[in-house]
C-alpha cells in the first residue's frame, strides 16, 4: 500500500518489481490507476488517506511526499499495519530545523541560519519565511519587511525564517539502513521555471548531475551526509536531501525528504533499480521478482512538472494530443515519457501540477534541451 500526495512514481516501481499495488493519493491520475491493482482519490487530503487505507488489503505500506509532515497520521496508520518506512518519531527530527542543524553540525556539516521568529531580523530580502510543514517549495517567501516593526512578533507558529544560501538547488538519493549509506544519485533540481510556469520556489523538475562531473571534496561531504542520515539521524530506506551546492563554500543541507522524492525516478531510468525494491527490501521486504526496468546507461535524464496557468479543462482532445506525443516519445525513450495525466472532463485548478515530462540526451545540456522542447511540444496542446 502506498499513500501520499501523489503516487505514480512509487507505484510504478513497486509495480515493476512485481508488487500488487494498492494507492491512495490526492490527484487519482490515468496512470496511477492503470499501475495500480487498486487506487483512490482522497478527498480531504490527508486525513481522508487513513479511511483509505483501512479499505486496502494487509501488506506493508510505505508513504511518498508531504505525509512526513504529519507524523501522528503515520504512527496511526503504522499502529494496524507494518509500515515500510521512518517512523513519525524519526521524522520529528529531521523535519525540525533547529534539531535537523544541530546534527549537522556535529557531523561537520552547513545548514542555513533558522529562527523561530523573525524579530530583529532583516527585512531585506537577505531571509526566506518557510512553513515547517511545507513540501516541493509550497509557501515559501522573501522576508521583506521592517525589523523594528511591532507587527513582526505577530504570529509565527507553523514557521521558521532561514537566511537564503547561494549556489546551485540540487537533490542527493540515498539507501540507508544499518548506519550503512550508499549514494544512488545527484541531480540538479529545477526550481521556479518560467516554462514550467511554477511559481518563484516551486520544484519543477530534475535534471541528472553524473557524479564524474562532482569534485571529489563535495563528494566526500555528501558520502558525510549519508553516513549522517544513516547514523545520527537514524533513517532507513530509500531517502533524499535537498541542497544547495557552492563551488566555493561546498555543500548546504536544505531539506531532508525522509522517504522517496521525485527526482528518485530519475536514478532508476539510468540504473534500472527499482527504488522501491530498495526501499522496502531495507525494511525487510523482498520483492517478488527483479524489476522490470531497462538500463539507459550513461544517458543523463531529465524531468519536469508542467503546472497549469489558469484553471484548465481537461477535455478528450487534450488527452488525445498528449496520448500521441507520449507514444512517439516513449517508443524512442523506452521509458514512459509523459505521465501523471489528469482525467478527461476534469477541471485543473490554476497554479496546479498539470503532468510531468521527461527527456534524455548524452549530456546534462542535451537532456535539458530536449526537455524544453517537449515541454513546448505539450504547452501547444493545453494553452
Amino acid at each position: 500500500m502506498i499513500l501520499g500526495g501523489s503516487c505514480r512514481a512509487a507505484a510504478a516501481s513497486a509495480a515493476a518489481a512485481g508488487w500488487a499495488v494498492h494507492a491512495a493519493d490526492a490527484f487519482g491520475d490515468l496512470d496511477l490507476e492503470a499501475i495500480a491493482a487498486t487506487s483512490r482519490r482522497v478527498i480531504g487530503y490527508p486525513d481522508g488517506l487513513e479511511a483509505a487505507a483501512a479499505g486496502f488489503p494487509p501488506g506493508p505500506w510505505c508513504y511518498t511526499g508531504a505525509i512526513e509532515n504529519h507524523p501522528e497520521l503515520i504512527d496511526r496508520i503504522a499502529a494496524v499495519r507494518p509500515l515500510a518506512g521512518n517512523s513519525g518519531e524519526s521524522l520529528r527530527l529531521v523535519r525540525n530545523p533547529l534539531a535537523l542543524a544541530r546534527t549537522l553540525a556535529a557531523a561537520g556539516l552547513k545548514y542555513p541560519e533558522t529562527f523561530t521568529t523573525p524579530r530583529g531580523l532583516p527585512g531585506d530580502g537577505s531571509f526566506l519565511r518557510k512553513p515547517l510543514a511545507t513540501a516541493g517549495g509550497r509557501g515559501i517567501s522573501v522576508w521583506r519587511t521592517d525589523p523594528d516593526d511591532d507587527a513582526v512578533a505577530g504570529d509565527v507558529a507553523g514557521f521558521v525564517w532561514q537566511r537564503r544560501v547561494a549556489g546551485t538547488p540540487m537533490a542527493a538519493v540515498y539507501a540507508v539502513g544499518g548506519g550503512r549509506q550508499r549514494l544512488l544519485g545527484l541531480s540538479r533540481q529545477l526550481v521556479g521555471e518560467p516554462a514550467c510556469r511554477a511559481g518563484e520556489f516551486a520544484y519543477c523538475g530534475s535534471v541528472q548531475t553524473p557524479a564524474h562531473e562532482v569534485r571529489e571534496d563535495l563528494l566526500e561531504q555528501l558520502t558525510r551526509l549519508g553516513e549522517t542520515l544513516a547514523m545520527a539521524c537514524g533513517m532507513a530506506g530509500v531517502v533524499a536531501a535537498d541542497l544547495m551546492l557552492d563551488v566555493a563554500f561546498g555543500v548546504t543541507v536544505i531539506e531532508v525528504n525522509p522517504r522517496p522524492s521525485g527526482s528518485m525516478e530519475l536514478v532508476e531510468r539510468t540504473t534500472g533499480e527499482s527504488i522501491l525494491a530498495t526501499h522496502l527490501a531495507a525494511f525487510g521486504w523482498p520483492s517478488p521478482r527483479p524489476p522490470q526496468g531497462v538500463r539507459s546507461g550513461s544517458d543523463v535524464w531529465s524531468k519536469a512538472v508542467l503546472f497549469t496557468p489558469a484553471e484548465l479543462h481537461f477535455d478528450d482532445r487534450m488527452l488525445d494530443g498528449i496520448l500521441a506525443l507520449k507514444a512517439d516519445w516513449t517508443a524512442a525513450d523506452c521509458w514512459p515519457a509523459i505521465a501523471d495525466i489528469p482525467r478527461p472532463g476534469e477541471r485543473l485548478r490554476a497554479g496546479g501540477p498539470l503532468l510531468t515530462i521527461f527527456a534524455r540526451g548524452d549530456a546534462p545540456q542535451a537532456s535539458r534541451a530536449e526537455l524544453d522542447r517537449r515541454i513546448a511540444a505539450v504547452k501547444m496542446l493545453t494553452g
